[in-house]
């Protein structure tokens, strides 16, 4: 991978950008669901992230790593994928 052209810069920042936001999503829904069976304490953040996926709405948790967007959460994810 060669950074000398711009088009390089651009998708590398892209991809490491992906990487976090995966990263962040998979570990946020993974404490939801030991959160759901009573193996942690439920957070503020948990919980509000638990009441934005039962409306279909993109959590608040994972807007600060995702890209800007209107779309409800099932729209979301499939532009994500």
């Amino acid at each position: 991978l060669s950074y000398e052209q711009s088009m390089n810069t651009v998708l590398s920042q892209e991809c490491m950008r992906y990487n976090k936001l995966i990263n962040k999503y998979n570990r946020s829904l993974a404490d939801l669901l030991k959160a759901l069976k009573g193996l942690v304490v439920m957070s503020s953040d948990l919980e509000a992230m638990a009441t934005a996926l039962y409306a279909n709405q993109v959590p608040k948790l994972w807007e600060g790593a995702a890209y800007p967007s209107l779309k409800p959460l099932a729209a979301w994810v499939e532009d994500l994928v």
